[in-house]
């Protein structure tokens, strides 16, 4: 079953389904700044575009474009900057 959901006033949507082994959701980000809260570990993977991203407990940014990949632990908090509309991919323990 496909879920969607909407974030940021329509800004960042995306579409839940069950991989072949973990949770997942494609989706995509509009140009902007936002901050996401985690449940459970993530692994996001950009797919067209890039992100920049404040990872949890950090205070630099770091760039991830197209194919890059970052973790997220459970029970945390991170930022995520977009020049540009960006599709991503990820995954959920």
């Amino acid at each position: 079953m496909l879920s969607v959901n909407e974030y940021f006033d329509g800004k960042v949507k995306s579409i839940a389904f069950q991989g072949e082994s973990l949770p997942a959701t494609v989706g995509v980000i509009s140009s902007g700044e936002y901050e996401f809260g985690t449940s459970k570990k993530e692994v996001m993977t950009v797919v067209s575009g890039a992100l920049t991203v404040q990872l949890p407990g950090s205070d630099s940014w770091t760039r991830y474009g197209a194919g890059d990949a970052f973790e997220i632990a459970a029970n945390a908090s991170f930022k995520v900057k977009a020049d540009v509309d960006t599709a991503y991919f990820c995954t959920y323990e």
